[in-house]
């Protein structure tokens, strides 16, 4: 039997109407690709933590608006942020080789930054499923800082020559510093020196403390903007003790599975950074008072990474 014409439009409508479902529905069907879909940043709990976290974010924030970001910034620590981000807790956020080599993993020091940045890529997808991105280009190492006259009052230029003050001098340091294997317990060791007294605290009052002549020493972090701004002296690392500590956005693979584009998006970062420019985005918020997201969405701007 002939089907009527009105069956047959009927039939051609449908067909139609599928093939516009089955192409997305133009524009509208990929606008919404991402609706309902999270993504949750963490850093932990020092400036410049709060900075690149506030990168991922803003970045991510102003990319893809149909993504719901959320942020979990100023977890106490590397310990804490890597546990969250295995737990789930949170998607991603921004480690540092030498963190995740010796802190983490409990690998041996590896001084080449390529290499040491393969062996944390690696582990972390074998262990975890977590991905390393491209690095932002930028190595905040630890070092030991003191302010510039005590070092030319007793010859300070590298680490070696704290053993003519140690006996006598306090180390202030972060709780994690004074901690960690590649913080003062294995710090000592190398050096053969201890210092008279270790004073943990807040890495953010370390600068105010040697500032103010209250401790003689600090671990500070190479890229702090308050190393110039409080004329201290870094000493060489003589003795190659630091590993290199390059700062990599790392990521969930499940979340960049679920979200297309996302891992492209982040590595747009990768290189933006050097040691220089990453002390300048420190100092505006601890010298100059402004606030990390600010600092984080006017540099996206600069870089064109963002339009708003």
């Amino acid at each position: 039997m002939r089907p009527s014409k009105s069956v047959s439009v009927s039939l051609i409508t449908i067909l139609i109407l599928s093939l516009l479902t089955g192409c997305g529905g133009g524009d509208e069907g990929k606008n919404n690709s991402n609706a309902n879909k999270e993504f949750v940043v963490g850093s932990a709990n020092y400036t410049e933590q709060y900075i690149v976290g506030e990168l991922l974010a803003t970045l991510v924030e102003e990319n893809m608006p149909d993504v719901k970001v959320m942020r979990k910034l100023g977890l106490n620590g590397t310990m804490v942020v890597h546990s969250a981000i295995t737990n789930g807790d949170i998607d991603a956020a921004v480690e540092y080789t030498g963190s995740g080599l010796m802190q983490i993993l409990h690998k041996d020091i590896i001084m080449d930054p390529n290499e040491a940045y393969k062996v944390v890529k690696d582990n972390y997808h074998d262990k975890w499923h977590i991905k390393w991105l491209q690095p932002l280009g930028f190595n905040n190492t630890y070092a030991m800082a003191v302010k510039r006259d005590y070092a030319e009052a007793n010859g300070l230029e590298n680490s070696s020559d704290l053993s003519k003050v140690a006996s006598k001098a306090t180390l202030g340091c972060s709780m994690e510093f004074s901690e960690r294997p590649d913080g003062y317990p294995g710090w000592k060791q190398a050096y053969g020196m201890e210092f008279k007294e270790v004073i943990p605290m807040d890495p953010g009052l370390m600068y105010s403390s040697i500032k103010n002549d209250e401790v003689n020493v600090i671990s500070a972090f190479s890229t702090d903007g308050r190393i110039p701004a409080f004329d201290l002296q870094i000493l060489d690392d003589d003795k190659k003790f630091f590993p290199p500590y390059y700062a990599v956005p790392m990521v969930r693979e499940d979340k960049l599975e679920e979200i297309p584009g996302l891992e492209e998006l982040i590595n747009k970062l990768g290189g933006k950074l050097n040691d220089k420019s990453m002390a300048g985005l420190n100092a505006k918020v601890d010298i100059d008072g402004m606030d990390a997201h600010e600092v984080a969405k006017e540099f996206l701007k600069e870089e064109k990474l963002i339009k708003n």
